[in-house]
């Protein structure tokens, strides 16, 4: 308890109130509370239930810990791992809620009409996302390139911005909102996360064996926030951060396809195969298999 109330008061010291608890960032929350509940939840167009409602409620949470309380400034100024820990729960945690948190029909008809229609099939498709999501992040992840972009507040954000538009789209194509929207099978779903896991193996891992201070951010306050955490060890503790988030939020993924998958293979276990069934004036018909010999 000493600990943490020394960590508070070194923060107190030396960044002032707004600093630590941004109000800009309170207020972005605020609206899109606001929002959720007027356009969404009130819509007599939108159906939505229980679960979503959770889900959205839990993203925004989690939003305003890392944005709005001190732990942004930690990531900012302090510590690799807070950041890598920030970065991570937004595009890998926040987005995928996000997107279960709305209802079908509003992506129907917010994002899947004739303005929008073609910008989301390009972007929304599997394998040029998996590139540009995995690529994007893996640049902004090195070193020269993060020193940069994080030396200023605009070039941050604007990269966080990319960031987050592409794992929407990563997300997009996991979870499917549209069916209408190239309705992938099972199977191309698996290997498409699969894959993704498999890209940010390389700079998670090279964090983790890097025996020499990367970013000159952090080098420079070494030991100032967490005396016993390094600057070696805080990039160590990123690298793992970054690959046991997505490797977790993958796997859940994984495993939710793999029982909707079995669960629509055991529908149609005993029922009759396309190349077995007619149609006459809206009526279905099963036809025998040995009469089609």
């Amino acid at each position: 308890m000493v600990v943490n109330i020394t960590m508070f008061d070194f923060l107190m010291e030396n960044h002032s109130l707004y600093d630590l608890f941004k109000l800009h960032w309170l207020l972005f929350v605020g609206i899109a509370i606001y929002f959720y509940n007027k356009k969404v939840l009130r819509s007599p167009v939108f159906q939505v239930s229980s679960r979503q409602k959770v889900y959205f409620y839990i993203a925004i949470s989690l939003f305003s810990i890392l944005k709005v309380t001190p732990i942004d400034v930690i990531a900012t100024h302090y510590l690799f791992s807070a950041h890598v820990l920030q970065t991570s729960i937004l595009l890998f945690i926040i987005t995928p809620l996000l997107i279960i948190s709305l209802p079908m029909e509003f992506f129907r008809k917010y994002a899947w009409n004739h303005r929008t229609k073609l910008f989301i099939t390009i972007l929304a498709h599997p394998w040029l996302t998996l590139v540009l999501f995995n690529g994007l992040l893996s640049v902004f992840l090195i070193p020269v390139v993060f020193n940069i972009i994080h030396s200023s507040a605009i070039l941050s954000f604007i990269a966080n911005l990319i960031l987050f538009i592409h794992a929407f789209f990563m997300w997009w194509v996991i979870i499917q909102p549209l069916p209408e929207l190239k309705n992938f099978s099972y199977i191309i779903r698996a290997a498409y996360i699969f894959f993704a896991s498999v890209a940010l193996f390389p700079i998670g891992f090279y964090f983790i064996i890097a025996g020499q201070p990367l970013f000159s951010t952090y080098s420079a306050v070494s030991g100032e926030f967490i005396p016993a955490l390094t600057v070696v060890y805080d990039q160590q503790l990123g690298g793992g951060l970054l690959k046991i988030i997505q490797t977790f939020t993958y796997a859940y993924a994984l495993l939710i396809i793999m029982f909707q998958w079995a669960k629509e293979e055991q529908k149609m276990e005993g029922q009759s195969g396309e190349k077995h069934i007619r149609y006459a004036r809206g009526v279905v018909i099963h036809l025998d298999k040995d009469k089609n010999k």
